[in-house]
């Protein structure tokens, strides 16, 4: 029996009001379950998974954008952003293999391709985007096999947004309240926030003649980003307060800040002169940092809603609240 079944059985046999009836009983007010959490919090680590979930995203981003640049004939960026997602892809391969403790583990999820594990198919789609990344990068470098090149390419590009966006449906499959509790946006929201970076790294290593999709694109990005963080925190109710509070309230304040400096750096370096690259590496570098606040930051609200047991059992109690208030009217009608 759940926690949530222990504080809302009396309730519901005595407490509940029905049309005709006296409530008896008052009812009892929710502080803790003796003094522990309802769930377990993550045990994950928060600079290998939330830095996991930053570089996969700037990763699997980054190579949409390069696929863009390489059609469009923007070799110096489209090398460039190749090159930083087979990097992002390494090291964000190299954090969760390290916060599995040992690689083998990695290798295990490989043997079974299930597809309502939001970990076995993420564990498929790096499978299949690091390759591809990895050609499409030391082609690029190497200026051999083009058509390969090209190929892999196409193939980062075609798998790079599920790469991006993967990581919050395996957090929001979770019971963690401010997760799960936001399991409509938080893609988006990853989404949106991979491609601000990507867009970022763009205007950093890109020369800024090149760099005019990658300044249109962090605009969009950005907006994209803070709306959708808005959108979650709206739904999230009282569990919003975990994205408001504490250290994730900073991180996320933080990151939207970055995220509208960066914004701003990347419309102002559109104009010509000697300041538009200082500009555009000022620019990026904000919607670099911002995206990896706001990956530490809906990290660290999660552990916060996990560790606090109000944020599990006051949701139910308002939901079922809702629900019978429903099943009242239906009666009434």
């Amino acid at each position: 029996m759940t926690a949530a079944a222990d504080t809302e059985g009396p309730r519901r046999k005595s407490g509940r009001k029905r049309r005709g009836e006296e409530l008896m009983v008052p009812r009892a007010e929710f502080r803790s379950y003796y003094g522990r959490p309802v769930i377990k919090a993550p045990s994950w680590s928060a600079r290998d998974i939330a830095g996991y979930f930053f570089l996969g995203g700037l990763a699997g981003a980054g190579s949409v954008l390069a696929a863009g640049a390489h059609v469009t004939g923007r070799t110096t960026t489209a090398t460039a952003l190749k090159v930083s997602s087979l990097g992002a892809i390494g090291l964000s391969v190299a954090a969760l293999v390290n916060d599995l403790g040992r690689p083998e583990r990695f290798t295990n999820m490989l043997r079974v391709f299930k597809p309502t594990s939001p970990m076995s198919v993420g564990s498929w789609l790096l499978g299949l985007y690091g390759p591809a990344a990895g050609v499409a990068a030391l082609t690029a470098v190497g200026g051999r096999f083009p058509r390969a090149g090209a190929a892999a390419t196409v193939a980062a590009a075609l798998t790079g947004p599920a790469v991006a966006s993967y990581t919050a449906v395996l957090a929001a499959d979770t019971a963690v309240p401010a997760w799960h509790g936001a399991h409509r946006e938080l893609p988006y929201l990853f989404a949106a926030s991979a491609t601000a970076a990507a867009s970022g790294m763009a205007l950093v290593l890109g020369p800024v003649p090149e760099t005019g999709p990658a300044r249109r694109t962090a605009v969009l990005a950005a907006a994209a980003d803070l709306a959708a963080s808005a959108a979650a925190e709206r739904r999230l109710g009282l569990v919003a307060e975990t994205w408001r509070e504490g250290r994730a309230g900073t991180l996320l304040r933080t990151a939207r800040a970055l995220t509208v400096v960066g914004a701003a750096g990347a419309l102002v370096s559109a104009r010509p002169g000697r300041a538009a690259k200082p500009l555009a590496v000022l620019g990026g570098c904000a919607l670099l940092a911002g995206s990896a606040c706001t990956r530490f930051g809906v990290f660290a609200a999660g552990v916060a809603s996990a560790e606090d047991p109000r944020y599990t059992v006051l949701p139910q109690r308002e939901r079922l609240a809702r629900e019978e208030a429903a099943q009242d009217r239906a009666t009434e009608g």
